[in-house]
């Protein structure tokens, strides 16, 4: 299995970032309260930017609408 990390410091692959995409987080903020990636050093960061892309969260109008979509990310953390 080839693993490409996105987050050396803590170890985040590119698929658990799409992972947590896909299951709402739409900005690197909201991937780093799912796994912490871009929290330490902050090389990451831009990666997580270009993976998320613009438009790619399938609930961003829910984010822009003020409303909640990562209820369910904390107890998978």
């Amino acid at each position: 299995m080839n693993r490409v990390y996105v987050c050396n410091c803590f170890g985040v692959t590119e698929a658990q970032v799409k992972k947590h995409a896909e299951d709402g987080a739409c900005t690197p903020r909201q991937i780093a309260s799912a796994c912490k990636a871009g929290t330490d050093c902050g090389s990451c960061v831009r990666r997580i930017q270009a993976l998320l892309g613009r438009g790619a969260c399938p609930r961003r109008e829910l984010v822009e609408q003020g409303e909640p979509v990562l209820s369910g990310l904390d107890e998978a953390a």
